[in-house]
């Protein structure tokens, strides 16, 4: 076993398209109880745009998320299509150039990616956004490595707490954002773009850890 080779973004690439395609209608379910009803058709209509950019081509890691980052970034409406737009292609210049995705590698994607949305949003942990999942899940896998785990153990560990932090916002009243207006009524919930944000690290997880 070992590490990801760079070469096969297109695996990445079209793992994330299907997850997003999965989930579509649940996560428009889930911002039509605070939001505007739209997250999943949104992502969804980015994902799939992006995989008709792609075509048969193969790509590089780094150029398959610049790809899915470029395209959100330009072609999804609201709040998310910056967000995730940032957090792409924060990931893809952390990439580049690099013959594999090892540990070292992923942990200063995922910090990137961290940085990018802190910058661009000003959210933090406990406003009911992706950041309650982004946030802990870079610290449980910088945490991991830090004390040795393995890369398989580091991205598991990173996916756990993703799930942790998706469910805390059950939880949480919304402070940014268009469910910020409803207040105490945003309680009880789960919020949107932290339950993509979730699905999104779990699934690049997921294809990592078979390699590592």
């Amino acid at each position: 076993m070992g590490n990801y080779p760079s070469s096969e973004g297109r695996k990445l690439v079209l793992a994330l398209v299907q997850v997003v395609e999965e989930n579509k209608t649940y996560l428009s379910e889930i911002d039509g109880k605070i939001g505007d009803g739209d997250h999943g058709i949104n992502m969804a209509k980015g994902f799939a745009l992006v995989k008709t950019k792609l075509g048969e081509r193969e790509v590089a890691v780094s150029e398959g998320l610049g790809l899915i980052g470029q395209t959100l970034l330009t072609e999804i409406g609201g709040s998310m299509g910056p967000l995730y737009g940032t957090f792409f292609l924060q990931m893809s210049l952390r990439a580049k150039d690099k013959p594999q995705i090892d540990e070292k590698t992923f942990g200063e994607m995922l910090r990137a990616a961290r940085t990018g949305l802190e910058e661009l949003g000003g959210a933090k942990v406990g406003d009911k956004t992706i950041m309650d999942v982004l946030v802990p899940a870079v610290a449980a896998y910088e945490s991991a490595a830090i004390k040795g785990a393995s890369f398989r153990d580091a991205l598991a560990q990173m996916a756990d707490a993703a799930e942790k932090g998706k469910e805390s916002t059950r939880d949480l009243v919304a402070k940014i954002g268009r469910a910020s207006r409803l207040g105490e009524r945003s309680r009880g919930v789960l919020d949107a773009g932290a339950t993509s944000g979730a699905i999104i690290l779990q699934t690049m997880a997921s294809i990592l850890e078979k390699a590592a």
